[in-house]
């Protein structure tokens, strides 16, 4: 801190403040620079640690839950109306807007809305109830 003051000197005006003046905000912005440095470093270590980190997976339950999810969707949607299971996989697993589904299907923009909350509502009664035992 001296040296690097001692070498600024020149960039010093008294027509700006004092030299305790000076002095203290180039001693804050130095200290300020170090805090964040550190910080930075801090940042950057955790980050590489965390990328380092490796995480033990289950695969067999992982792809254990995601086929009965999937059986589970499966069943449900097929509990669903035509419309209502139209409207569905056009929007949600087609990736169609509802005008681009709307238009698909042949139906108002209406009446694709109110199929789509019809079929999300009959969705959330029928996963409520309780599962079925697998048979």
């Amino acid at each position: 801190m001296f040296l690097a003051t001692w070498q600024e000197a020149t960039s010093f005006d008294t027509a700006r403040g004092t030299a305790l003046a000076w002095l203290l905000v180039r001693a804050r912005r130095r200290a300020i620079d170090r805090v964040r440095s550190s910080q930075a470093t801090r940042d950057r270590d955790t980050l590489a640690g965390f990328r380092d980190l490796e995480v033990s997976r289950d695969d067999v339950a992982e792809k254990a839950e995601t086929l009965i999810e999937h059986h589970r969707v499966t069943t449900t949607m097929k509990a669903l109306t035509a419309p209502q299971r139209e409207a569905l996989e056009l929007t949600y697993f087609g990736g169609y807007t509802q005008s681009e589904a709307a238009a698909k299907a042949g139906v108002p923009i209406g009446t694709m809305k109110t199929r789509i909350r019809d079929a999300l509502i009959a969705l959330r009664k029928l996963t409520a109830e309780p599962r079925p035992a697998w048979s």
